[in-house]
């Protein structure tokens, strides 16, 4: 069985696809996002998966690749196209060439003409295709810089996406409408640029005439790129937060187990998000821990000190979960939640006030 995910980096508009083989559990990452590493880190963790490699579709000129972070932490193999230009990478593919994970495989088709180094990626039963920054949903990747070229990247769909099955499904490397998913009978159909009746110069007058702005981070993200997303003086790697021992969760909160709490309490705020009957209620609960009540949150928060780490608590961990999402919301960095809440606490024999036997 396959194992799917779409990701986006909202940022930027880019989406990235994680792609896992059920039994023997090794995954690959397609065009992963700097930012988003520790995202993705989490849930290859959560899901038990191994990540075998990341592949990056192409030279990105609107965000830095995560590459580079996912395979100093998970020890996943770099691969990218050997016309690319890149440096550093583990692994350089070309047309024709397989890339595997498991009993799975993707087949690698270069697509050049939004940059010369594009590929796209052909799951082995030809129902997926990721096209990266080739054919989008109705629409298509530019061709104005980076070796770009519309004569290039009209053969490039027409030979190489469209010759797919209709059925099959195109995932792209971006949509700036929300848009996920199309397929080859619909793009052949109704891709305003190159769909229906359009011809070669139908396509290059369409794209010839464009005028778009270059991308934002341009300027940030190719010499990132052509080092697999390695930081260098203009780009800062994510830190870890170090105040205590702290897992990511793919909810987007950090976490904190009970023995890990309890060697830093003495240093930390500890806030109980559950209500006035249950922090007086069977659970009990910890020592240190002052109450503000979930719904109470935002309009207390002032009173809590940003430069004193903050470890939320409730019975599950459910609603501490969403008091570490508010807090990031309003600008606290130094958040975690306590895992398992004051279910798991008692579990493992930690010291409370109040309660039941």
């Amino acid at each position: 069985m396959l194992i799917f995910r779409q990701l986006v980096d909202q940022q930027s508009s880019t989406y990235s696809y994680l792609l896992g083989d059920a039994a023997s559990k090794k995954c690959v990452l397609i065009d992963p996002v700097f930012e988003q590493a520790a995202r993705d880190r989490a849930m290859v963790d959560e899901m038990g998966l191994q990540l075998v490699a990341t592949i990056d579709t192409h030279v990105h000129a609107d965000h830095v690749t995560g590459s580079w972070l996912l395979h100093k932490r998970l020890k996943s193999e770099i691969i990218v196209s050997r016309s690319s230009g890149v440096e550093g990478a583990g692994r350089y593919v070309q047309h024709g060439d397989s890339i595997g994970f498991g009993e799975r495989s993707l087949l690698v088709r270069a697509t050049p003409g939004h940059t010369s180094g594009c590929i796209s990626l052909v799951l082995d039963d030809q129902t997926m295709v990721f096209s990266g920054d080739c054919l989008l949903i109705r629409g298509t990747g530019r061709t104005d810089f980076q070796e770009g070229s519309p004569q290039l990247m009209f053969r490039s769909i027409q030979d190489q996406i469209f010759t797919l099955p209709n059925s099959c499904l195109i995932y792209p490397g971006h949509d700036y409408r929300g848009l996920t998913v199309t397929n080859v009978a619909e793009e052949k159909s109704f891709n305003p640029r190159l769909g229906g009746e359009a011809n070669l110069e139908d396509f290059c007058g369409y794209m010839d005439n464009l005028k778009l702005s270059h991308p934002k981070q341009i300027n940030r993200a190719v010499p990132a790129n052509l080092k697999c997303g390695q930081p260098d003086g203009h780009l800062a790697e994510p830190k870890d937060q170090s105040w205590a021992d702290l897992t990511y969760s793919f909810a987007g909160a950090w976490d904190i187990k009970p023995s890990a709490l309890e060697e830093v309490l003495s240093s930390v705020h500890v806030i109980d998000v559950r209500e006035a009957s249950e922090f007086e209620g069977p659970l009990g609960r910890i020592p240190t821990a002052r109450l503000i009540p979930l719904g109470q949150l935002e309009k207390l928060n002032k009173t809590l000190d940003p430069d004193v780490p903050i470890v939320a608590v409730c019975r599950s961990g459910a609603r501490s979960t969403q008091a570490v999402l508010h807090l990031k919301a309003l600008g606290f960095t130094k958040i975690a939640n306590l895992a398992g809440g004051m279910l798991r606490w008692n579990v493992e024999g930690y010291p409370v006030l109040g309660g039941s036997d």
